[in-house]
């Protein structure tokens, strides 16, 4: 009966570790590479895109201080729409393997967009927060942002 205990015993330090924080470093590892391997693997495309979605979040948290707009609301749902975009890349990246395993043309693909859409959203952010932008880009986003307020009204 001593020899089951130590059986579990070790089995249970060996799978959780000897200590809470031990514990939870080692779930925190199991977690992240889960949802890397759920999303077609940790490549730099999608270290990219991670990256740029936490920067986006972060940016646009300061710019909204700046302004005086901090709504939690909004930051709640802008965190719904980063993990909408991850769920849109694992999909991409499910259809890859079940159509064409080796060849991950969806997930690419979904990836390269959101990478696009988050990083215009960073320099938007940016500018909002004052930082120097060159004035090709600033007249770029002001008639971005004017067909999106074209598109809303009409």
């Amino acid at each position: 009966m001593n020899q089951g205990k130590e059986l579990v015993l070790n089995l249970w330090t060996a799978a959780a570790g000897t200590n809470s924080k031990e514990a939870a470093w080692g779930g925190w590892v199991a977690i992240a590479g889960t949802v890397g391997a759920l999303l077609g693997g940790w490549d730099k495309s999608l270290q990219l895109l991670l990256v740029l979605m936490v920067a986006d979040y972060v940016t646009g948290v300061l710019g909204a201080i700046k302004l005086k707009r901090v709504n939690s609301d909004t930051m709640y749902w802008g965190g719904i729409r980063k993990v909408t975009v991850l769920f849109v890349v694992g999909l991409a990246a499910l259809l890859d393997d079940w159509l064409q395993p080796g060849a991950p043309v969806f997930r690419t693909a979904a990836i390269y967009f959101y990478v696009g859409r988050e990083g215009l959203s960073v320099v938007e952010n940016l500018g909002t927060m004052g930082t120097p932008l060159p004035s090709w880009l600033k007249t770029l986003l002001q008639q971005l942002g004017e067909k999106g307020e074209e598109k809303a009204n009409g």
